[in-house]
């Protein structure tokens, strides 16, 4: 009696053999092609390429590793991928090993804390990566690091730190000192600032990058607003910036608030919100502008004014460290490279 292939059976998934069967050559033939080894004529290579093409087969990355004891496989150690920032970079970062002909295992944490990152890289190490990449938004993250004996390369992004480890970031303090001379520009007084939290490194260089503009330009320097990056904190900051604004003078002996320099879109959305719900024009009798640019910025009412991180370059640059230093075999030191932001100007910030 004889019997017919199940249809709804799951297929086998095709196998060197095949490949070497349909292309009509040796197991070893085949494995020199996806080797690319040299000693191969171009005919057969193509033959080659061509059943794998044809059959769909993907080299069992656990084998490859045991005969090049290579995974081609990056690690990533993220906090709070939650918020724009470390989710682009995360993204970024992902797209240009892709790139790079690597794949990438990444690990979220709560916190930065030494045990939680020394687990992550023992998580990472055990599933074979050749060297990671530790986004260190926050000091905490950078001082768990700075205890740690790595096993492999290390590049970090976002870390303005003195670790002797190469790193990649944008110029936070440029971003800031760009939006706050060009609401300076537009005939403020003064700029206000709603920064993020203070353990945050990017915050802290906004804030400097802030305050040593309005310092250069002989103005008086507000106290700082802090929130926690979210829209919630924005909006509470906008309350209290509100019911600082009266006709052309301050409250308190505070300066008048005329521009607000926010330290992320997210909580400029917040202010907005407070600012329209106590009655006040925006750019009218405020001027506002973000930082990150996310793509709803441009959709805000009015649209946002902000400053763009090019997380592509970020990815792009970390990966390149990263590659470089495993095809090298050599460590990169404290080399670091610095992406420059770009100011986006909106009608936020420039009243018609």
């Amino acid at each position: 009696m004889s019997r017919t292939a199940d249809p709804a059976a799951p297929r086998r998934a095709p196998t060197m053999a095949d490949v070497a069967q349909m292309a009509g050559v040796s197991h070893q033939t085949v494995s020199r092609v996806l080797s690319d080894h040299p000693n191969v004529r171009d005919t057969t290579r193509a033959e080659v390429l061509r059943a794998i093409e044809a059959l769909g087969y993907r080299r069992n990355s656990s084998a490859r590793a045991l005969v090049t004891r290579r995974t081609l496989t990056l690690g990533v150690v993220a906090c709070n991928p939650t918020l724009f920032g470390p989710a682009s970079t995360l993204f970024g970062l992902e797209e240009a090993a892709r790139d790079e002909g690597y794949m990438v295992s990444a690990v979220t944490l709560r916190r930065h804390t030494p045990k939680a990152l020394a687990d992550a890289i023992d998580h990472l190490s055990d599933w074979g990566v050749e060297g990671i990449v530790v986004i260190v938004p926050e000091r905490e993250a950078v001082a768990a690091l700075a205890e740690l004996k790595l096993p492999f390369p290390v590049v970090t992004v976002e870390g303005g730190h003195g670790l002797p480890i190469p790193g990649v970031s944008v110029d936070q303090e440029l971003g800031a000192r760009l939006v706050t001379g060009h609401l300076l520009a537009g005939g403020h007084r003064t700029v206000w600032h709603v920064a993020g939290p203070q353990n945050w490194l990017e915050a802290e260089a906004r804030v400097q990058g802030w305050r040593a503009t309005l310092e250069e330009a002989g103005v008086e320097v507000p106290p700082p607003l802090v929130g926690d990056w979210t829209p919630l904190s924005g909006y509470r900051a906008g309350q209290e910036l509100a019911g600082r604004v009266s006709a052309g003078s301050g409250r308190r002996g505070s300066p008048e608030v005329s521009a607000v320099f926010v330290a992320n879109d997210q909580m400029a959305l917040g202010v907005l919100r407070a600012f329209r719900e106590a009655g006040l024009s925006v750019p009218g009798q405020v001027a506002i502008a973000g930082f990150d640019d996310i793509p709803e910025a441009e959709f805000f009412a009015p649209p946002l004014t902000t400053v763009r991180q090019d997380f592509t370059a970020v990815g792009q640059a970390s990966i390149r460290l990263l590659v470089d230093q495993l095809e090298s075999g050599t460590t990169r030191g404290g080399e670091r490279v610095v992406i420059e932001p770009r100011l986006i100007v909106r009608s936020s910030s420039n009243p018609s």
